[in-house]
């Protein structure tokens, strides 16, 4: 790190959540803890003690200092009591605010060292002198500044105090914040606002515009916006600017783009020249998710050959570059392009890499998602590789916490950023999230990826978890700590494979430790499920951010009814315990009854593209209210309730491969699945229980990773005796019991089926050739010894 002026040691002091007061409201010793900041900072240590604030202050300001950084700071001092803010004449207090190297606040700084980094600031705070400065390297350091001021405040606005600190920050990352690029509804322009104020407080610099389902954007890219469309994006650009966050307009015309069209190029330039004149200065490329296999017209055979990997590498480059030193190197104050390439999430080197790495003007962006489309993690050596074969630093797009598919349909996710290594800020560009389609509750995640792309050495992602309840919370400790509850619940992360964030660990832990008969764990498992019952409403109580009770509204009503059916499951085996078979009889209806409406609750029609019932604490709550319903009928005398088909023999119409057979949905892993040929209607899939048994139920679980639309109008049936071939004729057989399932299969689809039986299949009512696919088949029934 380079810093300007006397190198001071420095100890980072961060361990009360945002907003919580440090210290009561009378004079602190100098070793008195700092309030936490966020992002964490560089270097902070206690410079005395805290300064009375009082309600007149002088500000000494003059053309250099960015009018943001005054504004943010004038309203922040008039929130903590001032009543009076003097540019001239004497007060008990001075703020100097302006760049690092003005005399004043050079002086006032005093041994606090400068970063000589874009975006860098210093602020000191003394008591002794009664004076606060607050300096930057350049217009963005000052309001940033102004930022981490902002959160020094301790007491109330009748008793305000400032901490005494001393703080050298500077962004590790360059680029950090996110990208709107989810597929389903777009953030509204509202949302949008309230986003860009959000990023200015955590110190995000990058709002990339990019969503899918703007017409405009991807599939009618060649057509002007709308006039009230155009006038949103407008104010937009200033709000962003306003916020020290740069709007960057993305434009994706792959769909149909003719790169070798004249007219195209013009039509591109003409699109990008109407958001320059808006104020835009930073532009987006993306030329994701497109096939490039096939041209979208015959010229570009003629110009680029047969389509493949290298002929639409060099029709990318030849835009791209274009645009970047024709259209942006004619056009003032604009940034360097930037571009998603087609293949944005892998680390292997092809033809298309290798043109791109070669020929593309090195000045251009190159975003990359990691090694998958939603990665597990993201190592230093992966970044660097990625780097290599793009022949400039990558700009990761990380899709996090984006729910737009099938993995995570009827899921809010509230895990804290993590699994990113740090020293990424070595070599990558930055980072921007791809956020959910509910706005407010993205900032859960994105508060903690703002942490770590400011200090990716420094971060704490528990730490900044707490930090992101509290800024929701305002503060007030039952609030934060129903939120972090609630969070838990809402931990999981998935990808197309496994997911790479558990569920619920927190919760997973107690229970562990209650089912391990550990000493103290029963009651502190009843403490917590009281706890999470009562975190919906305290959450509605203490959030004063609207949106984000608007997205969680269904994930909290939910909250209360898993929780209420797990505080019914403990006083079933409470019961059970004292031999009192009516309470537990009772208190088994309660459980059933509240998990039954709990799994109606489903997510928001047409927020999501992919929706589905509303999921918290799954893997967990689920999984303890069964053993707890097997408890009671070991209780009652019943065989226990078990999955027959796990392991047993499985067979279908036709394999697809060896690598997808029948056998691959009865063995107890989610994540693999089996799959027909594709060649016949009315594909079926069966599995031989191995004897006739009391079957009660059939879960059946869709794939995962993609084409669930191949699981929807099936029939389940039942049978002591093998099926008859066709679908009509075993729907008409005696001893045959079925279900039609009309609707696309969940993850999973339960179906109540009581029955006695040896087969179950699962057949597709499709009159045309279908791949039947399916990730698990549970058949869920006893057996009489």
């Amino acid at each position: 790190m380079q810093l300007l002026g006397r190198t001071v040691s420095f100890l980072l002091a961060a361990t009360l959540p945002l907003g919580v007061p440090a210290a009561p409201a009378q004079a602190a010793p100098a070793a008195a803890a700092l309030p936490q900041v966020s992002p964490a900072p560089q270097q902070i240590q206690r410079s005395g003690p805290d300064l009375p604030v009082g309600n007149r202050v002088r500000l000494v300001v003059d053309e250099r200092t960015d009018p943001a950084a005054r504004a943010l700071l004038e309203r922040t001092l008039r929130e903590h009591g001032v009543r009076h803010i003097d540019t001239a004449g004497r007060a008990p207090l001075t703020f100097h605010l302006g760049p690092a190297d003005r005399p004043d606040v050079a002086a006032a700084l005093g041994s606090t060292p400068v970063p000589s980094r874009a975006e860098g600031s210093a602020l000191t705070v003394l008591a002794r002198r009664g004076s606060v400065a607050l300096g930057g390297v350049d217009p963005a350091g000052q309001y940033y500044a102004v930022q981490t001021l902002r959160q020094l405040f301790t007491g109330d606005r009748h008793r305000a105090r400032i901490a005494g600190a001393a703080v050298s920050d500077f962004p590790a990352m360059a680029l950090r914040g996110t990208i709107e690029g989810f597929y389903g509804s777009p953030w509204t322009h509202q949302e949008r606002l309230d986003q860009l104020a959000f990023y200015g407080q955590v110190k995000a610099n990058t709002y990339i515009y990019a969503p899918k389902d703007d017409p405009y954007h991807r599939d009618r890219w060649r057509e002007p916006y709308p006039a009230d469309r155009l006038a949103q994006l407008g104010e937009l650009v200033k709000a962003a600017a306003a916020q020290h966050v740069r709007f960057t307009y993305a434009l994706s015309p792959g769909t149909s783009i003719c790169y070798s069209s004249a007219g195209d190029r013009a039509a591109l330039a003409a699109k990008l020249q109407a958001m320059y004149d808006l104020g835009v200065r930073a532009f987006s490329i993306p030329l994701d998710d497109i096939s490039y296999t096939r041209w979208n017209c015959a010229a570009d055979r003629t110009a680029y050959g047969e389509p493949g990997r290298r002929a639409a590498g060099v029709a990318q480059v030849g835009l791209l570059n274009d645009l970047q030193r024709g259209f942006l190197a004619a056009h003032p104050g604009t940034h360097p392009l930037q571009m998603v390439p087609t293949e944005y999430g892998d680390l292997t080197d092809t033809e298309y890499k290798q043109v791109l790495r070669s020929t593309l003007d090195p000045a251009v962006l190159v975003m990359w998602t990691g090694t998958d489309v939603v990665p597990p993690s993201i190592t230093v050596d992966q970044a660097r590789r990625a780097s290599e074969l793009f022949g400039r630093k990558v700009f990761a797009w990380d899709n996090y916490p984006v729910n737009d598919f099938g993995q995570a349909a009827g899921r809010l996710l509230l895990a804290p950023y993590d699994h990113r290594e740090p020293g990424l800020s070595g070599h990558l560009a930055g980072i921007v999230a791809n956020p959910m389609n509910q706005a407010a509750a993205s900032k859960v995640a994105v508060f903690t990826m703002a942490d770590f792309s400011w200090h990716d050495h420094g971060y704490d992602r528990d730490r900044s978890w707490r930090a992101a309840a509290a800024q929701l919370a305002g503060g007030n400790p039952a609030g934060v700590r129903a939120l972090l509850d609630f969070f838990d619940l809402n931990h999981l992360a998935p990808t197309f494979g496994r997911p790479w964030q558990p569920q619920a660990p927190a919760l997973q832990a107690r229970v562990d430790a209650f089912w391990a008969g550990a000493p103290g764990a029963a009651s502190a498992l009843r403490g917590h499920v009281r706890r999470i019952t009562a975190a919906p409403s305290v959450i509605r109580a203490t959030v004063a951010d609207l949106g984000f009770l608007d997205d969680a509204a269904n994930w909290l009503a939910a909250t209360e009814l898993w929780a209420g059916a797990m505080g019914a499951g403990l006083d079933t085996l409470d019961a059970i315990g004292a031999g009192d078979r009516r309470a537990a009889a009772a208190a088994r209806e309660r459980l059933d009854a509240l998990a039954a409406k709990a799994n109606r609750i489903r997510s928001v029609p047409g927020e999501n593209r992919v929706e589905g019932v509303v999921r918290i604490g799954d893997g967990v709550l689920d999984v303890f209210l069964d053993r707890v319903r097997a408890r009671h009928d070991e209780f009652l005398g019943l065989p226990p309730l078990r999955n027959l088909s796990a392991g047993r023999p499985a067979t279908q119409i036709s394999d697809y491969s060896a690598d997808y057979a029948a056998g691959k949905s009865v063995d107890g892993d989610l994540f693999s699945f089996s799959t027909t040929s594709g060649a016949e209607p009315r594909p079926w899939w069966q599995v031989d229980l191995g004897a006739v048994a009391d079957i009660e139920s059939v879960r059946v679980h869709n794939r995962v990773d993609c084409c669930a639309e191949r699981l929807a109008d099936y029939h389940v049936l039942v049978s002591a005796q093998p099926f008859p071939d066709t679908l009509a004729e075993a729907l008409r057989a005696p001893g045959v019991t079925s279900r039609h399932e009309p609707a696309q299969a969940g993850r999973p689809t339960e179906i109540s089926l009581p029955a006695r039986g040896r087969y179950v299949r699962v057949w597709l009512a499709t009159d045309q050739p279908r791949e039947l696919n399916m990730a698990e088949a549970e058949v869920f029934g006893r057996v009489r010894r």
